[in-house]
């Protein structure tokens, strides 16, 4: 039998309604994903860079722009500015369209901006979309 392997999603986000959606989301979507939450930027950079060695990486970043201590952009920076971290795709999932925010992001070296959809229904089909490219269309990079 093959092994589902699951996916390791670090999804930061300090809004609690779209923490609960956006797990349900994975939950209803065929990725098997195991999610680790950060609520804010400095809990994010603690778990990529605090942990010891033999932890594993997220093989993905969701990452909100709008958050508390560090947010989206300072958390970004630092995750592409750091060898041992800037091979995780980071995908930025926010409220915002702002065309500041998305040519910042991607001056940054985003993968990818995505302007999290207000109807429940269109969330739901964007975090499907997107678990099916990540996880079985593009190929990720190995654990180093």
């Amino acid at each position: 039998p093959i092994v589902m392997k699951k996916n390791k999603i670090l999804l930061v986000e300090d809004n609690e309604g779209d923490i609960v959606l956006t797990s349900e989301a994975f939950e209803e979507c065929s990725c098997k994903a195991n999610i680790q939450v950060a609520r804010n930027g400095k809990e994010a950079i603690n778990i990529l860079f605090d942990q010891n060695e033999d932890a594993q990486l997220p093989d993905l970043i969701l990452l909100d722009i709008n958050l508390p201590l560090l947010n989206g952009h300072e958390v970004l920076k630092k995750i592409k500015e750091n060898e041992k971290t800037r091979h995780v795709p980071v995908a930025i999932l926010t409220t915002s369209s702002a065309i500041s925010d998305i040519n910042l992001t991607y001056e940054n070296f985003a993968n990818c901006f995505i302007t999290k959809p207000a109807d429940i229904n269109d969330f739901f089909e964007t975090i499907n979309a997107l678990s099916n490219y990540w996880f079985n269309i593009c190929k990720l990079p190995s654990k180093k």
